[in-house]
Formats: C-alpha cells, sequence, structure tokens
C-alpha cells in the first residue's frame, strides 16, 4: 500500500510477511503521497553520507626526512635550472684557458721615472749592494772620513757624489733626499704601481743614513756638523776632485772633510730631509723615530742663537760651488717638515711667525724668489704650508699667515704662466727661471713644473676647479698643461729634438761631463792625470749614466753635446731629484692624484678636546 519509501527503498519484504504495526507507531512524515516529492540540500546529505573521499597524498621516504612527491620533483628542477644558470657557467669558465689582460701600456713620463731614479744608483758612494744595477760601478771611498771624524767608527763612508766630479757636498744631497721623499708621501700610489716604491724608497735610506752620519745623531745637542767631503779649492794644482780625472773607484787622493761649526741653512735642510724621510719610513717604527731624533737636534742647533750664520760663509771649497744666500726659507721649510712628522705646535708656529717671510723676504716678490732650488726653498715651503690651509683649515692663530702663504703661492703659479710674461721664454718652449744665471736651467724647470703640476693636485683633490690671476681664471688644466710642456721640453719636444735624460728616447747626449761614466770599466787604473785623455776624447762616453739630466741648452734652445763643458752636460744629484718629482707628479700610468692623509698622521687635532664634566654637587 506504501510502494514509494522516499528514503531509498520499498517498504515490502519479499516472500516475508510484513509485521503489524500499530497505526501511532508509523513515522507519518517519511509516509508522503506518491506525487510529493522531498529533496534533501546538500548539508542535509552531508549529514547522511559524511565528508568526501579526499585524494590520497603520495610520499616520498628518504630515509632521514620524507617529504610529498610533488615537492620532491620541484626541488629537483630547481637543482637542475641552477646547475644550467649557475654552475654549468662557471665549470666552463674554469676550465677555458686563461688570457690575462696586459696592464696599460706606461706613458713616456713613467718611462722617463724609471731611468731617473737610475741615476742615484750611479752616483752612491761606499760599498754598493750587490743588486745596485749600474755594471761599471764599484765599491769606492771606504776611507771618507775615517781620520777627520770622531762621532762613529764608519767616519762618512756612503751617500751619494753630486755630480760628475766626486765630490759629497751635504748641502744640496740633503735638499735632494727632501725631494725624494716629498714625492714619494704625495705620490706613494703612483711609485707602488709602477714598481718603483722600494727602490725610491732605498735611495733615500741610502741619503739618510749617510746624513746620521754627518753629526752627532746620538745626542740631543751638538756643536758641528760635517758639511762636506772632498772638493777642491778655485786654483788648486794639487790631486783633488776637480784638478783629477779618475773614476770614484781609483781614488788615491787626499778627500778633505769640512766642518761646519755654524749653518742655520745647512742645519734646516738637513733637519727637513730627515724629518720628511721619517713619513716616509713610519713602517718602520724605529727608524722612523731615530729619524725624527736626528732631525729635531739638527733643527736645535740651526735655532740656537750663536750659530745663526750661512754655513758657506768664508769656506773656499764650498763658496764657489754650492754657496747659500740664506737661512730663513730653511727655517720655514724645516719646521712645516719637522711639523708634519712630529705634530710639536712648536714648528708650526714658527712656521707661521711673521719674523720669517720678513727675513726671508717672502712677500717681496722678487723674481729670483719665486723659484725652487737647492739654495731657495721659499716657493715649496709656502707650498707645503698651504696644504695644510687647504685641507685642514686649522684657523687662529695661524690663518693670517696661511692665508698670505697660500695668497704668494697662487701669484707664483700665475707668473710662470706664458700668458702673463713675467719670466722670458725661449722660442722653443722653456721658461727661463735664472734670469741672471742662465746655466744649468733644466733643474729649475724640472723643480717648477712639479710644484704647478703638485699645487693643481692640491686643488684637485678639494674640487677647486682653478685659480684666478687677477681677473683671469686660469682652470687647474692650463696648470697641468704647463707643468707637461715643460717635462715635454727636457724630454724631446725642443728645437734639437733631442731627449736631455740620458738614455730616453733614441737621440740623447753621449759626451756626459761625469768621471766615472766617461772613463772604461776596462780593470785599468788611470792616475790623476792619466785620464784627461777621457775627458778630452770626442768619443762618446764608454759607459752610459742612465737617467742623469743634463744642465741644459742656452737661451736660443741650443746644446752642445761636449764633456769639457759642463753648463751643457753635467748632470746633478739635487736637479734629477726635481726631475723625479716631477715625473711622479705628472704620470698617470699609477692613476692621479694625491695622498691626501698620509702627511697628517702625527698632526693633533686641531680643537682641544672638551673639558671634563664638573665633579658631583655636595650641598
Amino acid at each position: 500500500m506504501h510502494s514509494r519509501n522516499h528514503w531509498g527503498g520499498s517498504f515490502e519484504m519479499a516472500e516475508r510477511e510484513a509485521p503489524v504495526v500499530a497505526e501511532d507507531e508509523w513515522d507519518k512524515a517519511a509516509l508522503q503521497p506518491h506525487e510529493q516529492h522531498h529533496y534533501l540540500d546538500e548539508t542535509q546529505q552531508s549529514w547522511l553520507l559524511g565528508p568526501p573521499e579526499q585524494k590520497k597524498k603520495k610520499y616520498v621516504d628518504l630515509g632521514c626526512i620524507v617529504c610529498s612527491q610533488k615537492a620532491f620533483k620541484w626541488t629537483l628542477w630547481s637543482i637542475a635550472i641552477a646547475f644550467v644558470v649557475i654552475a654549468l657557467p662557471t665549470i666552463i669558465a674554469k676550465t677555458l684557458p686563461k688570457h690575462k689582460s696586459k696592464p696599460p701600456s706606461p706613458d713616456n713620463y713613467t718611462l722617463a721615472l724609471h731611468k731617473a731614479l737610475l741615476f742615484f744608483n750611479a752616483q752612491k758612494s761606499g760599498k754598493l749592494p750587490k743588486n745596485n744595477g749600474v755594471s761599471w760601478r764599484g765599491d769606492s771611498g771606504l776611507t771618507d772620513g775615517i781620520n777627520d771624524t770622531d762621532f762613529f767608527k764608519a767616519g762618512l763612508v756612503g751617500g751619494y757624489y753630486d755630480a760628475g766630479d766626486n765630490t759629497k757636498f751635504h748641502f744640496p744631497m740633503s735638499f735632494a733626499m727632501t725631494m725624494l721623499s716629498w714625492s714619494v708621501i704625495e705620490y706613494d700610489q703612483k711609485y707602488r704601481s709602477n714598481g718603483e716604491y722600494d727602490h725610491i724608497r732605498e735611495l733615500i735610506k741610502w741619503g739618510t743614513d749617510y746624513l746620521l752620519l754627518t753629526f752627532n745623531s746620538s745626542a740631543t745637542k751638538i756643536d758641528r756638523i760635517y758639511s762636506q767631503v772632498g772638493g777642491s779649492q778655485n786654483g788648486s794644482t794639487i790631486p783633488d776632485d776637480h784638478t783629477c780625472w779618475m773614476r770614484p773607484e781609483d781614488m788615491d787622493y787626499k778627500r778633505p772633510v769640512q766642518t761646519a761649526n755654524a749653518g742655520s741653512d745647512l742645519a734646516g735642510e738637513m733637519a727637513a730631509a730627515l724629518a720628511a724621510a721619517s713619513i716616509v719610513f713610519r713602517d718602520n717604527d724605529a727608524y722612523s723615530k731615530k729619524l725624527i731624533k736626528g732631525a729635531e737636534t739638527l733643527f736645535a742647533f740651526a735655532r740656537d742663537p750663536g750659530r745663526r750664520r750661512r754655513y758657506s760663509l768664508g769656506n773656499s771649497f764650498i763658496e764657489p760651488y754650492y754657496n747659500s744666500s740664506g737661512y730663513y726659507d730653511e727655517y720655514m721649510w724645516g719646521a712645516a717638515w719637522l711639523y708634519y712628522a712630529t705634530g710639536n705646535n712648536t714648528y708650526i708656529s714658527l712656521a707661521t711667525n711673521p719674523g720669517i717671510p720678513k727675513n726671508s723676504k717672502a712677500f717681496y716678490m722678487f723674481l729670483g724668489q719665486r723659484v725652487l732650488s737647492w739654495d731657495n726653498k721659499l716657493p715649496a715651503a709656502m707650498l707645503l704650508l698651504t696644504r695644510y690651509r687647504i685641507f685642514l683649515n686649522p684657523g687662529y692663530p695661524y690663518e693670517d699667515m696661511l692665508s698670505m702663504y697660500h695668497n704668494v703661492t697662487i701669484l707664483n703659479m700665475c707668473s710662470y704662466l706664458h700668458e702673463f710674461n713675467v719670466f722670458n721664454w725661449t722660442r722653443g718652449g722653456m721658461i727661463e727661471l735664472q734670469y741672471q744665471q742662465p746655466q744649468q736651467p733644466l733643474q729649475y724647470v724640472a723643480n717648477t713644473a712639479f710644484l704647478a703640476s703638485l699645487f693643481a693636485d692640491y686643488l684637485n683633490a678639494t674640487r677647486i676647479p682653478g685659480i684666478n690671476c687677477g681677473p683671469d681664471y686660469i682652470p687647474l688644466n692650463v696648470l697641468r698643461s704647463f707643468a707637461t710642456s715643460q717635462m715635454d721640453y727636457i724630454l724631446g719636444k725642443n728645437p734639437m729634438k733631442m731627449s736631455y735624460v740620458v738614455g730616453y728616447g733614441s737621440k740623447f747626449p753621449r759626451h756626459v761631463h761625469h768621471r766615472g761614466a766617461s772613463i772604461p770599466h776596462d780593470g785599468k787604473k788611470y792616475s790623476c792625470t792619466g785620464g784627461y785623455k777621457w775627458r778630452d776624447t770626442p768619443n762618446p762616453n764608454p759607459n752610459n749614466i742612465t737617467g742623469a739630466m743634463m744642465g741644459g741648452p742656452d737661451r736660443s734652445d741650443q746644446f752642445k753635446d761636449v764633456r769639457g763643458n759642463y753648463n751643457y752636460t753635467e748632470p746633478t744629484l739635487a736637479g734629477n731629484a726635481g726631475l723625479v718629482a716631477a715625473l711622479a707628479s705628472v704620470t698617470t700610468t699609477g692613476g692621479i692624484g694625491i695622498d691626501k692623509n698620509t702627511i697628517f698622521s702625527a698632526v693633533p687635532p686641531l680643537f682641544p678636546p672638551s673639558p671634563p664634566p664638573p665633579a658631583p654637587w655636595k650641598p
């Protein structure tokens, strides 16, 4: 009778008798007419059927961990992609043969610098190291000062011969060491890049080791300095460094030692040399301190009121050759270097004392005062102190004098430029800096090129694009062009089409006024006068003294390659030091710019530290 069951089946049972059920026991909600249909929604079905069956995930058992198969596949694909993108190119790059790119070729200034430094190897006196690099030189001067000095048993063995003779002049030798040290302090990265850093440090140390022998460097107060070894007096007829033409290895004549019981110029320059070198050797603490101690002792000698006179005064062995014109420029120069080496404010106070420029006539603007040389340090000293103002700007109480040094330095730079016609110029393009004594001009040209290039680097390091010369604005590239034009002139861009540095270029002087270079290294000893035949021969020197810069041409740009005329063909220690410094400043092979900070390493903070807090208040 109820043939339809909306819950999913009939109530009738096959071959079974239906049980008798009371009418009130039926679930009337389930017994609906056939026509009516009741459908369940999803929620209701879920009550009856439960949650749908989910697909079973597959896992991979790796032993230590278990991960899903899908994650495992993604991991494998990621590793494969990373190998193709990263590892494979790296492997290929490692297995391919390597072709190192060549470093840039050195410029002409670097090539000349390598040679210019070799000149100092050729000028060494004493027992030479095996790697000296000049085959025709040997040990010499091994008895210098042995019986004439009482400071050290070694006497005065070592140092450098000054020029084409065999004399050791300590005044220009000291200046040469100061210039070499200055160039290393400013351009150490160039020397390192060009492979000459260790070489030039060795050359400086050869000089400073010797200078430490010329006074009692173990004392704090001294009463004399040995100022020269060897030499000659005008009109001499006895065998000596000028009447004889001998190789230094063969010298057998007496070599007198000159002693200075006073000489602020000599002591001041020697102090500058040792102080500057102490900065170069800061990585050798013991040696640097030894140099500083010696420099302070020498400067105290220079400042002693009882010893304030020119070292060359009245000395016939010195006056005709390296006569000093004064010593106040050495006061400024030596004090500046000692301040940088020690940080002692006493030295900067002296360097900026108004009496120093007054007595040295630093602000008179004479042409001779604008030219750096072994005798006149004013333009270099004022530039060195201008550096202090540009980079550290110490202010009071030094500002007034430093600003004046800065102004004079700018005026000096302006005077070097051709367009202002302060100095004469040759038609070939060389500035004539020695207007009173035009002989041997190239040493002054090289020094001035160095100052101009260095000042341009100072300004560039502080992002100052130029200077004002009166109403005219001069960009830094004009200063650099001046410096490079003068170095180019020295290296061959001149009317003679000749390099004035021996060994550089294809055409250079072959008859250098130099005893060691002009006499054959053939195992024979030539006597005092026996060497004259090599002096007077028209044949080229048998030994090239590589790197030697000549005295230079005359005012007409003419040069005579004649051994007998030293004004043209004699090199000097001080001249080559300026050449080295100038070449280091203009070369770009090892980078550009200066080391701004090393020189200031010992300079104390410019402003006093904050005072300590007050003691706690007590009632």
